[in-house]
């Protein structure tokens, strides 16, 4: 039998191409799948950008983009691993420039702005602590062992009316015990003894004196029963009357089973070297007001006298002192209320100059000084003034010229080395 091969292979040739043309969209599909699979599962090289979340719809913007990072890179600086070595050196020096300049600015604008006024007259807001005569007050564990441990929170209070006593003044010592929340505890002074401090050359040859301590409402005790156990101590009447120096005044206490041992320290002096007069006299000289104190000097030498102004109000405005040599005989320490100081601060008149101490300095010993009798309280009052009558005119003198010139030629050189730097400064 014979068969006709010819249109039996057309067709098988027809329908094998039919299923051809069904594969290619499957396999099409196939691949762009697993492409896409394999693009999303894919991790971007370190430090490669990535994507953008959508994209850019305005064609503005792609034109923009291209000119925005040609100005970002040209007002950046160079990276410097783009620049030479010698590129590199002299952006090193411009930087050390800058920050020198910088520097040396803020040294000469700080120094200025300290020294307008002279070092004798100076504004209370600089030392505001030293705007009171000294009367010291601390607080300690009863038992640092206890405290440390956790066993006890018993704090012992001592406070002093004055450091410095001169002749027959005495000094009010005051002992409390306390807890953490600064509620009365029992307090007893077991003992307390006066005697040269021990740091003192030739210290022992006075013997100790008790010193008595009472919660009675005398001996300079003020509230009896408070808690607050007061001593008094008068140097001239207790065994050291030819005695200048340092003392110190032992006491022991006790709180429930807790004891320990504290101490006060008191500088003495016998005779005072000069005496304050109260006289003043004041005076408007070369645009500042000048308090002149009369004394009385019996040992000549350098001294050094300040005291405290406040104003018309009450409030503290300035601290003044002296610092320099007297004579013999009647002599008037000058206080300077700077005029500068005066326009700046603009107090209302009239001041009040209160709390005068003073001391004569001694070149060698310990202590350094002999002290005079403190003037406590207001002593003058001064007139009444405008502030036009003052000068606003900062305070000269050698030594501030030549140190300003010097911070002016650190300011100029570093201006200088700065600019050649910024000169020789290659483009990016």
């Amino acid at each position: 039998m014979t068969r006709d091969d010819g249109p039996v292979s057309s067709a098988s040739r027809l329908r094998h191409g039919r299923w051809l043309l069904a594969l290619v969209p499957l396999v099409l599909v196939g691949v762009a799948f697993f492409w896409w699979q394999g693009s999303e599962g894919a991790e971007a090289p370190e430090g490669a950008p990535e994507p953008a979340s959508s994209p850019v719809s305005d064609p503005r913007e792609v034109a923009r983009a291209p000119a925005e990072r040609g100005a970002a890179m040209a007002a950046e600086p160079a990276a410097p691993s783009l620049l030479s070595p010698e590129a590199r050196e002299r952006e090193a020096r411009r930087e050390l420039w800058q920050k020198r300049l910088e520097r040396a600015k803020r040294s000469l604008e700080s120094y200025v702005a300290a020294t307008r006024y002279p070092p004798e007259s100076r504004p209370s807001r600089e030392h505001p602590d030293q705007m009171e005569l000294a009367e010291p007050e601390r607080t300690r564990p009863l038992s640092p062992k206890a405290a440390e441990d956790g066993t006890s929170d018993v704090q012992l209070r001592l406070k002093q009316n004055k450091v410095f006593v001169v002749g027959d003044e005495s000094v009010l010592l005051g002992v409390a015990c306390e807890d953490s929340r600064r509620t009365p505890r029992p307090c007893e002074v077991v003992s307390a003894l006066a005697h040269e401090a021990d740091h003192l050359v030739g210290a022992g040859g006075v013997p100790g004196v008790p010193v008595v301590f009472t919660d009675a409402g005398q001996g300079g005790d003020t509230v009896a029963g408070d808690g607050m156990i007061t001593g008094r101590f008068q140097p001239s009447k207790q065994g050291f009357a030819m005695f200048s120096g340092t003392l110190r005044v032992d006491v022991r206490v006790r709180s429930g089973s807790l004891e320990d041992s504290a101490f006060f320290d008191v500088v003495y002096t016998p005779a005072p070297p000069a005496t304050f007069t109260r006289r003043v006299r004041e005076a408007v000289e070369a645009g500042s007001l000048d308090l002149y104190l009369s004394v009385q000097v019996r040992k000549a030498g350098r001294y050094v006298v300040s005291g405290r102004l406040d104003d018309e109000g009450g409030v503290p405005f300035a601290s003044v002192s002296f610092n320099e040599e007297l004579a013999e005989g009647a002599q008037e320490v000058k206080l300077n209320v700077f005029g500068k100081l005066i326009r700046d601060e603009a107090p209302t008149f009239p001041l009040t100059l209160r709390d005068v101490e003073g001391f004569l300095l001694k070149e060698m010993g310990d202590p350094d000084r002999e002290l005079m009798v403190t003037l406590r309280g207001p002593v003058h009052t001064t007139r009444e003034y405008s502030l036009q009558q003052f000068s606003d005119a900062e305070w000269r003198s050698p030594e501030r010229d030549r140190y300003t010139n010097e911070l002016e030629k650190d300011v100029m050189e570093a201006q200088k080395q700065l600019d050649a730097a910024l000169k020789d400064t290659p483009a990016p």
